[in-house]
């Protein structure tokens, strides 16, 4: 259960995103700004990123993630809402193989 006034969202950034250090760029700017997550690579070229803290926090992230580093491209950043329990902290997890997953 999310604390009151706090927002959970799910991104799937797609573009030039891998090879450009979006994932560290992203756990700086997640890390700076308090909230909770994680974001990792997928095998498919994009990447995933979990958001978690104040709505404020939150949407200022995502309105970030739409430019991400000097080196990215960004094309599209898929929103949708999430839920889940989301450990303290902001971290960078392994690629996942979404086909595998799927399996």
């Amino acid at each position: 259960m999310l604390e009151q006034g706090h927002k959970a969202v799910r991104l799937i950034i797609s573009g030039r995103v891998q090879g450009v250090w979006y994932r560290g760029w992203t756990v700086d700017q997640a890390s700076s700004l308090g909230l909770d997550g994680w974001v990792r690579n997928r095998a498919d070229g994009t990447v995933e990123a979990l958001l978690v803290g104040p709505e404020g926090q939150v949407d200022q992230m995502v309105t970030l993630c739409h430019d991400g580093p000097k080196l990215a491209r960004v094309s599209t950043v898929d929103i949708t809402k999430a839920m889940g329990i989301t450990p303290k902290g902001f971290i960078q997890k392994p690629t996942v193989d979404i086909e595998k997953r799927r399996t």
